[in-house]
């Protein structure tokens, strides 16, 4: 990446664009604020607010990367899940071969950051962004750049608009597999066969190999939905063999397979690494993204490294995401409204959780675990909470909630604090790029 973007970023003003952060710092620098190492409570910080935990955001780095290396895979992180490119520099520092994008807009921002290998898990078929990534690659010897095909038109339209402006350089592309009830990707090898030989034919393209999404084919870790994901692997896995069979690829390049999300990183890890012909040189690539910050929620209850462990002899994951909010009412014993909703805290995959209470002006040994307590659902700014008989929480208390599903946590918060062990002494800030 580009340590140059990085810094400059850093020298960014903190004002009122972002939200949560004290009065106190606002003319200071990002790099200065944060040599400051301000605290949540002390200092003013305005709820809600959502931190990241520094203790947990390294173990996940460091667990997922021995995984993958222990494993024989290639890593290439969902990078929409945080859009943080402070959090990309540290997966690459982590051994990640690339970074993953779903869009023209998510690409721009790596590639102001410098990021050189991104994969494009998408059809780029829009001629604006088309123009501007032939742009990109033409001026910038250094940059990989590969995306999905699922379509003959697609490749013609791809075609049509790379030729047109001059391209020099071709775009590398995989056929993406799909299956019943998906989303993108061919649904049968015939399909395949069309879309691999219009690409082989393009003169603005170049075909590396396969790849597609498990995760929009089972929800959840039952053994019917892990049956589901082992099928669509062994389609993946054939129909790759079945392409390099006929010609498809340059038999001078390794095949490019990827797939994976973070619900089933262990399935796809086992799929695209083994029942390979011997000879045929595969380049496997997971994309999981959510595991650096992993979850209270749905990734805890589905991830092979969540609450339940799926895989022996790896630490589970530990949930980095930390929304604190305060509470506002309490009309009856039994409910009280916190000043957090759906503007600031995810609820797409699951609701808020109490865990932390903590009285105003308390110091951080006066932090203590909630049980009992359970938010039943959101309003644009409120969170109800319902309360259990002998509740300790009452008016102006401060309340520490676990999240569910990051992807939908980062894209309301264009600063986040990265607090210490003590859970709230800020040791840094991430900037995200929504």
């Amino acid at each position: 990446m580009d340590t140059g973007a990085l810094d400059a970023a850093r020298r960014e003003q903190l004002d009122w664009r972002f939200k949560a952060i004290p009065t106190s710092l606002w003319g200071l620098s990002i790099a200065e604020a944060a040599e400051r190492a301000p605290s949540l409570f002390a200092d003013e910080f305005v709820g809600p607010f959502v931190v990241l935990e520094s203790a947990a955001l390294e173990h996940n780095l460091r667990t997922m990367s021995a995984w993958c290396a222990g494993h024989g895979i290639a890593l290439a992180p969902h990078g929409k899940t945080t859009m943080a490119p402070q959090l990309f520099a540290e997966q690459l520092r982590h051994g990640a071969w690339g970074i993953t994008a779903a869009n023209t807009g998510q690409l721009r921002v790596y590639r102001a950051f410098g990021v050189s290998r991104v994969l494009l898990a998408n059809q780029l078929l829009d001629p604006a962004g088309l123009r501007w990534l032939a742009a990109e690659l033409d001026n910038n010897p250094e940059f990989e750049f590969t995306c999905w095909v699922d379509s003959v038109r697609g490749v013609e339209l791809m075609t049509e608009t790379l030729r047109a402006c001059g391209a020099r350089r071709q775009v590398d592309v995989l056929v993406e597999l799909g299956g019943d009830g998906g989303r993108t990707g061919v649904r049968d090898t015939t399909t395949a066969y069309a879309v691999a030989e219009a690409a082989q034919d393009s003169p603005a393209l170049r075909l590396l190999g396969t790849g597609g999404y498990e995760g929009a084919l089972a929800h959840d870790s039952s053994e019917a939905s892990r049956r589901t994901v082992e099928s669509y692997l062994d389609s993946l896995r054939a129909l790759t063999v079945s392409l390099a069979e006929r010609g498809f690829f340059d038999p001078d390049e390794r095949i490019l397979v990827t797939a994976g999300g973070s619900a089933y990183f262990d399935q796809v890890t086992e799929g695209l690494t083994t029942g390979w012909p011997d000879g045929l040189d595969v380049l496997p690539v997971l994309r999981s993204g959510a595991y650096v910050t992993h979850d209270d929620g749905f990734y805890r209850g589905i991830s092979p490294l969540g609450g339940d462990p799926r895989i022996d002899g790896q630490p589970p994951l530990r949930s980095a995401l930390r929304a604190w909010a305060q509470v506002t009412s309490q009309p009856t014993p039994e409910l009280a409204l916190l000043t957090m909703g759906k503007r600031d805290a995810s609820f797409d995959e699951g609701l808020p959780e109490p865990q932390l209470h903590r009285r105003p002006g308390a110091s951080a040994a006066g932090t203590t675990e909630l049980t009992g307590h359970r938010v039943t659902a959101l309003n644009d700014q409120h969170a109800f909470v319902a309360l259990p008989p002998g509740s300790p929480v009452r008016v102006g208390d401060w309340i520490g909630l676990g999240l569910s599903h990051p992807c939908t946590v980062f894209d309301k918060w264009s600063l986040l604090p990265v607090v210490g062990t003590d859970g709230e002494t800020v040791v840094d800030f991430i900037r995200t790029y929504f």
